[in-house]
């Protein structure tokens, strides 16, 4: 049996025209479950992880909106509460439309810490914006009371930025594969895993940080042995001179030719760059491995090599040439 972990993104539980209740997460959830549930029925073995970006910037605003009736929680423990809620609801939905279609296979959600290194080199120059936005004033109060590290966005505000380190080490790898080695569906790693360093005791403390969910995904699948990374967006694939009139999609591609295409500028750093950088570092990390990023609704026609971007090694599969000749978008 194949194992796969698909990478949602954070379109699979909330869309930007619908107001961010529980209500409407739980319906995209269960949208989302569909494709999902078609995946598993095929006879993969799956691992799912998900991003948090919205979910634990709400719980952060609804933190600093209650600090006079309730002390607020640290980023760590935010992190924790946002794979709870997600994965309950992944689980909830995964778990009934499996049932729908005749399948009863249980579903868990593994509460994952993933390992950083407090000497790496983010912790120095924390640059990922997270949480509401906030006026310089109400900033500099922020940095005063609590050691924030504030920062202007964009002409838009300001907002608290912290460090993105690299992922090293999962710790709950052991659960996770004994849950997948059980035929059990685990939801891990969400929003990239509760970021912790580890001490000489090998005792775990949660830090101040946000660790890349794509990043964190590509750790999974190479812990797990994964034969497949499949990254789920908000397209159907990997596209060069984006938003340009000689636009073309990636069809099939070496990690040779795409690391190519990145070296040319054509993904950027805060969409694009860290799904491809994902992918190729899965692919090259064993021979025989791949990767496809497409859209969430166009998943199984994915798996199934009709749309997509799918990244293999250089002369993985002789059916395979670069994408320069091979597809034209």
């Amino acid at each position: 049996m194949k194992r796969i972990v698909v990478a949602l993104g954070g379109n699979a539980l909330q869309k930007p025209e619908e107001p961010p209740t529980a209500e409407n997460q739980l319906k995209n959830a269960e949208i989302t479950a569909g494709h999902l549930a078609k995946i598993i029925a095929g006879g993969y073995q799956v691992a799912i992880t998900h991003g948090n970006g919205p979910q634990i910037g709400r719980i952060m605003l609804q933190n600093e909106a209650a600090k006079d009736i309730t002390p607020p929680m640290p980023m760590d423990v935010c992190g924790a509460m946002s794979q709870g809620m997600i994965g309950y609801h992944i689980q909830q939905s995964l778990g009934k439309k499996l049932l729908e279609i005749g399948m009863y296979k249980p579903v868990a959600t593994v509460i994952t810490q993933v390992v950083v290194d407090e000497k790496d080199k983010a912790f120095e120059n924390p640059t990922k914006p997270v949480g509401p936005f906030y006026t310089e004033k109400e900033a500099k109060r922020l940095q005063k009371e609590k050691g924030y590290i504030m920062k202007e966005d964009a002409n838009r505000g300001w907002r608290r930025v912290v460090p993105s380190p690299i992922p090293m080490e999962i710790a709950e790898i052991e659960v996770i594969k004994r849950l997948l080695d059980s035929d059990v569906v685990v939801i891990a790693v969400g929003g990239g895993g509760i970021p912790v360093i580890k001490d000489e005791k090998g005792n775990l403390k949660g830090v101040e940080a946000v660790i890349d969910k794509d990043y964190a995904s590509t750790k999974l699948a190479q812990d797990l042995d994964a034969d497949l990374l499949m990254i789920l967006t908000a397209v159907d694939g990997v596209c060069i001179n984006f938003g340009k009139p000689n636009e073309r999609k990636l069809g099939r591609v070496t990690t040779t030719e795409l690391e190519e295409y990145k070296k040319e500028g054509h993904f950027a750093s805060g969409s694009m760059l860290p799904k491809v950088d994902a992918a190729i570092e899965f692919v090259k990390s064993k021979r025989g491995r791949k990767a496809i990023i497409t859209s969430l609704e166009k998943a199984i026609q994915g798996l199934e090599g009709e749309v997509g971007t799918v990244i293999t090694e250089e002369g993985y599969d002789e059916g395979i040439c670069c994408c320069r000749c091979a597809n034209s978008g």
